[in-house]
């Protein structure tokens, strides 16, 4: 079920605003630290490419060398078949890790008001 329909159906405490920044500390967890993600296109090669806006992402290294490939082997693009992949699957794990990072946050806002609950009961015991 997407994000759209769970911020409907799903309680809204918990469900994540996917436009807003996240709430918790993206090393919460992580005892080892994260690995950093990097964009290895500069904003430069970007806009001389004449890159549009949406393919502007950590994969438009891979899709500048789509866009060189087929520029240089035109009218055979075919034979750019391994660099599109590459960007497709860099789409696909770039999609994957958003997925996670939005779950991570539902399941951390989940937690979070179960020990504000668990707080709450305890304070009226005592």
């Amino acid at each position: 079920m997407g994000t759209a329909y769970s911020q409907f159906l799903g309680d809204a405490a918990t469900t994540p605003n996917c436009q807003a920044e996240p709430t918790f500390d993206p090393l919460y967890g992580f005892s080892e630290g994260r690995k950093e993600r990097v964009m290895l296109a500069t904003q430069e090669e970007m806009e001389s490419a004449g890159l549009p806006l949406e393919k502007r992402d950590y994969c438009a290294h891979l899709a500048l060398q789509h866009r060189a490939c087929r520029h240089k082997e035109f009218p055979f693009v075919y034979r750019c078949a391994h660099e599109k992949h590459a960007y497709l699957n860099c789409q696909y794990d770039d999609y994957v890790l958003r997925m996670k990072e939005h779950e991570r946050e539902k399941r951390l806002l989940e937690r979070a008001k179960r020990k504000a609950k668990r707080a709450e009961k305890e304070a009226m015991a005592e």
